[in-house]
């Protein structure tokens, strides 16, 4: 294990993002911080650090216990990794809330154009708001 190590080979290595390439890009758009700051892809973090990764729509949040040297397996992550993202948020990936943002009562048949012009714009406005 090392002291130190750089954001985005970190995320990658704990699997928190599929490809180095794709942490980079997250760290680029401020959706990284390391202890409520925003950290660029090449910025060090080390053992006891807390990283939020927002990843639409949810805030995660890491509690860093090593760092590994290669990519771990999902297994091993317990031993990298601490989740501490709170239940609140976990919450959003339920698959009914999502839906009920947009909820209509059964039988009153397709939305009208008016009502279609209102949903389009608030996920529209959703979608905008994490870039």
């Amino acid at each position: 294990m090392a002291d130190e190590a750089r954001i985005d080979k970190w995320l990658w290595t704990v699997r928190i993002f599929k490809t180095r390439t794709l942490a980079a890009e997250a760290c680029k758009k401020g959706r990284v911080k390391i202890n409520d700051v925003e950290a660029k892809p090449s910025k060090d973090i080390k053992i006891g650090d807390i990283i939020s990764v927002r990843k639409p729509p949810i805030n995660y949040s890491y509690f860093v216990k090593g760092i590994p040297k290669n990519r771990v397996g999902a297994k091993l992550l317990v031993d990298f990794i601490e989740d501490t993202t709170p239940e609140d948020e976990l919450q959003k990936l339920e698959p009914g809330f999502l839906a009920f943002q947009g909820y209509r009562q059964r039988g009153l048949g397709r939305p009208t154009k008016k009502e279609r012009r209102l949903l389009d714009s608030i996920i529209d406005s959703d979608s905008n708001e994490w870039d």
